[in-house]
């Protein structure tokens, strides 16, 4: 039986050139490595050069030597740049320059990068403090949330960043880009622009008792779970980017009780029929400054099974349809921003949907964009 022939089995002319001259026609790259390094809270590392005209800043990273493979670099840049030796667990992205764009800016010749970027994981306070910068070659870093990160990047680097973080959080394959753009189909987290925004209030606990009667509840959002384990997370469009909700909201006058708040909200901006919704908990909101100031109040948090996902529509607060996704609990608090306590929340909230619903620990996965017809649930 004879195998299928690929044009690679064809012997090309170029094989018969002298080795030296065979050597020299072959593209040539220079290799570059960084990492998407976080805290707590999901903000990236950015570290700011002292070598760069425009006052950019940087991913951690750098050249690749020669004869250096680019993870080896990673680690090694790390260490230098940091003073941290730090595993890297993925590649979440690799991407290639044209030998000419504009973003290169580099007074020597350049025949085009290929950038490999790393998953440099997360930082514990600790190691946030231990962090050594090299001033001769750094000035300074920070962690910043995508929104603000993007201002200090050059516009490649900025695209470099996005979809290698969102590859992490959406547990997608590794990106592959050229020039700053897909080549493949373009992930969930990329097509709507979806950011991390770090939330303080989530350093207070969840209270598990009832809540106070002195305290009024001024919000009601929920955990909402699919049949295989998944929640479901909206994304509100805006001019730096969708950032994702739980579904929920403002309790509102009308509604009877908290649960019938989330009932509403859940209809209209993800247009989700939920079920049996029970109380996770509540967090103390001491000032109120989000709902005009009205003092010390409680932010209820639920957990609901959805029975029925409808058609996108127009949410009637906002004038415009969300993004509607799917993701694990997990992949849920890191896009929330939580930290910590989020992630301990989201715990909780999938252990109760175990114990009261029988659903199944969801398996990690891609995060997956709900079609706007909507979704038949098994």
């Amino acid at each position: 039986m004879t195998s299928p022939v690929s044009p690679s089995d064809h012997v090309s002319p170029r094989a018969d050139l002298p080795a030296a001259q065979y050597a020299a026609s072959r593209h040539a790259a220079w290799l570059g490595a960084a990492a998407i390094i976080t805290d707590e809270v999901g903000r990236v590392l950015l570290v700011h050069p002292t070598y760069r005209g425009d006052d950019s800043w940087l991913l951690p990273g750098g050249v690749v030597e020669a004869g250096e493979h680019p993870h080896v670099t990673c680690r090694r840049e790390i260490t230098e740049e940091l003073g941290l030796d730090l595993p890297l667990s993925a590649v979440l992205a690799v991407h290639s320059f044209s030998p000419h764009h504009p973003d290169l800016q580099t007074a020597t010749a350049c025949p085009g990068e290929i950038r490999f970027v790393f998953d440099g994981g997360t930082l514990h306070p600790d190691q946030v403090e231990a962090i050594r910068l090299p001033r001769e070659e750094l000035s300074e870093y920070a962690f910043l949330e995508t929104r603000d990160a993007v201002q200090r990047l050059r516009p490649v680097d900025r695209q470099i960043m996005l979809a290698a973080y969102r590859a992490r959080l959406g547990n997608t394959a590794t990106a592959h880009l050229a020039d700053g753009r897909h080549i493949h189909d373009v992930p969930a987290l990329d097509r709507h622009d979806v950011h991390v925004r770090y939330r303080p209030l989530w350093d207070s606990p969840l209270h598990r008792s009832p809540v106070p009667e002195r305290l009024p509840v001024q919000q009601a959002w929920a955990w909402c779970f699919a049949p295989d384990g998944r929640v479901v997370l909206v994304a509100d469009p805006g001019p730096r980017g969708a950032l994702p909700m739980l579904p929920g909201g403002t309790v509102e006058t009308t509604d009877a009780t908290p649960e019938d708040t989330l009932h509403r909200e859940a209809a209209e901006e993800a247009q989700l029929t939920l079920a049996d919704p029970v109380r996770l908990g509540w967090v103390l909101d001491e000032t109120g400054e989000v709902y005009g100031g009205v003092g010390s109040n409680a932010r209820l948090r639920l957990a609901a099974r959805v029975t029925a996902i409808g058609p996108t529509a127009v949410d009637p607060a906002t004038g415009h349809p969300f993004a509607r996704l799917l993701a694990t609990p997990a992949q849920a608090a890191a896009l929330l921003g939580w930290g910590p306590p989020g992630a301990r929340q989201a715990q909780l909230a999938a252990e109760t949907a175990r114990e009261r619903w029988g659903l199944p620990t969801a398996r990690p996965a891609a995060i997956e964009e709900i079609p706007a017809e909507g979704m038949r649930l098994t």
